[in-house]
């Protein structure tokens, strides 16, 4: 198949600009957990790990939380009463969704250019990582938000087609550079999410909609993620020219080298401005399994909330380590680990559950 040409009714290449995620937060949205497969047999404990995760965000903004039914809500309070959170910096979304990874299917803010710099949604399209069936209801979440807060919604169309693309596939340093894997986007093999569309028209599809002039892109992802090389959990910004970057010492491990690769490939970047990268290595935990098969396991996918970063921990002799390397490059935002080995039974963390929305 011809790749698609990018040129079609798309906004301005300098319209949009995606906030980076320190940048001020009027609120933080997570799905309440209710699909048993995502954590078999761990259900229990995963509410407890939500009940946390807000309880840590509250103090700073209003956390915003979608339930399926009124049972479902009533559910979500119960465990967040007991959990002590401030209920009233809660807010709760009836849309019901497919799963709870709200990175990826939730809501992707932006700021309009001009001086009113005005907020608006970016619609990519959602298909379960192009893999699992259920993706219907998730889908339509960024629609249902857009309509419920008054804010403009923006389809992410390249050439009359809606661009598939998840949260946790890129992130950005809110000056125009973004963070993405070739294994996630570019792929025309497993998982691919455009195969019609070149890394020119996938890098012009970034740049429209996310305000991104400079992509930098890094290799592959880390063993048993999922979602085929999701970034957020190989390599992140801390600020608009620091990133960490997953190292695995261990050289008998399947995430050795191409973390080494990815390493390698950030030595030589330059940020959109021209100014050089800074490059922070974070460490791995040990491997985690569930019946044999590998999860992804990854201190790199932290949440950066206004009260708080929240790093996802694993009872792993790294955590200490991985703890003080972010709490230094955070400070003075305090720095708090969460137990995470339950959640990652589900194929992801912190900051695949989580989506921050900036402050208008």
């Amino acid at each position: 198949m011809t790749p698609a040409d990018p040129s079609s009714k798309a906004p301005a290449p300098h319209a949009f600009r995606m906030p980076a995620e320190w940048e001020p937060h009027e609120a933080t949205w997570i799905a309440w957990p209710h699909n048993r497969t995502d954590w078999p047999g761990k259900m229990a404990a995963v509410h407890w790990a939500y009940a946390e995760i807000v309880r840590r965000i509250v103090p700073g903004e209003i956390v915003r939380i979608l339930v399926n039914s009124r049972e479902h809500r009533t559910r979500a309070t119960r465990f967040l009463s007991r959990a002590g959170v401030d209920l009233s910096r809660v807010e709760f979304f009836r849309f019901p969704t497919d799963r709870g990874w709200t990175r990826d299917y939730g809501p992707i803010f932006v700021r309009r250019s001009g001086r009113r710099a005005r907020l608006a949604i970016v619609d990519f399209r959602f298909n379960a990582w192009a893999k699992y069936a259920r993706w219907q209801n998730d889908n339509r979440v960024p629609a249902r938000v857009a309509k419920a807060l008054g804010i403009e919604r923006v389809r992410a169309d390249v050439n009359g087609r809606q661009v598939v693309l998840e949260g946790g596939a890129v992130d950005v340093n809110g000056n125009g550079t973004l963070l993405a894997t070739e294994q996630c986007l570019l792929s025309t093999g497993p998982q691919a999410r455009n195969p019609d569309l070149s890394r020119t028209h996938v890098e012009q599809a970034l740049q429209t909609y996310l305000g991104a002039t400079k992509v930098l892109w890094l290799g592959k992802g880390i063993a048993g993620d999922d979602t085929h090389g999701h970034v957020d959990d190989v390599c992140r910004f801390v600020n608009p020219r620091t990133v960490v970057v997953c190292q695995e010492d261990d050289p008998r491990d399947e995430n050795h080298r191409p973390l080494g690769e990815n390493r390698e490939r950030l030595a030589g970047m330059r940020l959109a401005d021209g100014g050089r990268l800074e490059v922070v290595p974070l460490p791995m935990p040990a491997p985690l399994y569930l019946d044999g098969q590998r999860l992804p396991a990854s201190y790199a996918n932290f949440t950066i909330a206004n009260a708080a970063v929240l790093v996802p921990t694993f009872n792993d002799a790294n955590d200490r380590v991985a703890l003080g390397i972010l709490s230094e490059l955070f400070a003075p935002r305090p720095v708090v680990g969460i137990h995470a080995v339950d959640l990652a039974w589900g194929f992801g963390t912190l900051h695949c559950l989580t989506q921050q929305q900036p402050s208008p």
